[in-house]
Parts: C-alpha cells; sequence; structure tokens
C-alpha cells in the first residue's frame, strides 16, 4: 500500500491532482511482493513561465526510487513519471533481486538513495553555505550493486559500505562514460 504525501509549490493541490497522482502512482505496486508499505512524496511545481515540475520518491526499507519531469502540462508530467519509474524498476529489478537473493535469500529491492546531498556556493569572503543536507544509512554491498543503483538514481556518484571490507567507499562516473572507484581506509 502506498501513502501518498502530495505537496505543491505555486499551485494549489485541487481532490482532481491528488486523485490523479494517487491513481497513476499506485499502478507501480504491482512490481513490489504483497504487503509493501511505502511513503510517496510528491512535490508540484509551476513556474513563472507556467512549465511544471513533477518529482516523486517513494524511499522504502531498502530501497528508493525517485524520478523528476519538467512538462508544459502537469498531467502529462505525472504520466512520464509513471513510465519512468516502471522502466527504473524493470530495468534493475533483475539484475538487482539476483544478487539479493544469493547473498540475503528473498526480497524486492532496487536502490537505496544516497544523496548527493552537500551544495556549497562561494560569496567575495571565501564563505562556503550549506544549502542542503541529506542524512542516510549505507548498507553493505559490493562494487557492481552500487553502479546500478548509481544509475538507478540518476546520480554521478553513490556512497556505500563495501560488503567484503566493511569500509565506506564511493563508485562514480566517469566522463569517459567509465566507472572510478574510491576507497578508504
Amino acid at each position: 500500500m502506498i501513502n501518498f504525501n502530495i505537496r505543491g509549490e505555486n499551485i494549489e493541490v485541487t481532490p482532481a491532482i491528488r486523485d490523479y497522482v494517487e491513481n497513476k502512482i499506485e499502478k507501480i505496486e504491482r512490481y513490489f511482493s504483497e504487503g509493501v508499505n511505502a511513503n510517496a512524496n510528491v512535490n508540484l511545481k509551476v513556474y513563472n513561465d507556467k512549465q511544471t515540475k513533477v518529482e516523486v520518491t517513494i524511499p522504502m526499507k531498502n530501497v528508493t526510487l525517485r524520478a523528476e519531469e519538467r512538462h508544459d502540462d502537469m498531467y502529462a508530467a505525472i504520466d512520464l513519471i509513471v513510465d519512468k519509474l516502471e522502466r527504473q524498476i524493470r530495468k534493475h529489478k533483475t539484475k538487482v533481486n539476483r544478487k539479493f537473493r544469493e547473498r540475503e535469500g528473498a526480497g524486492v529491492y532496487f536502490a537505496h538513495e544516497v544523496g548527493n546531498g552537500i551544495a556549497a556556493t562561494t560569496t567575495d569572503d571565501e564563505e562556503f553555505t550549506v544549502v542542503r543536507t541529506k542524512q542516510f544509512d549505507l548498507k553493505p554491498m559490493d562494487q557492481e550493486e552500487a553502479i546500478l543503483q548509481m544509475n538507478l538514481l540518476g546520480h554521478d556518484f553513490f556512497v556505500y559500505t563495501d560488503a567484503e571490507s566493511n569500509h565506506t567507499n564511493i563508485v562514480y562516473k566517469r566522463r569517459d562514460g567509465k566507472y572510478g572507484l574510491i576507497e578508504t581506509n
């Protein structure tokens, strides 16, 4: 069952909008095992140029699905978000599930979000200001699984705990399209 937290910026979330979002996003429940409870955080934004942005984040145990879409029509953006989430799930489900079945037995896991969380801006005095902070739990995994989850989230890097060494590592996407690994001691 998916519980919804729908927020609007520069737009009132009407019952019609709420029903449309809930009905569309509930379609992805068919990809999960029975009894999965999830909270879908949906942000709807309208900009001055009348373009809308829809962001959906669905954090679950060891899983976070995330997609965002900009479009002139908010309803079309919601449809595109659902398509993105379904493509992400279908693309990575088999690979990640196989890894977890081999290591832990069973379960439906797709990704664990790792935030790229800290953004800094400089002022004339070279002071840094943190404008956003994210917190997350590092889950033990191997580098192949970390790369799959990084790609699922659309990030350029992914922080994880190496299952063998128990050290915090970072995988990242290089400009040449290949992957890099930063290991800590």
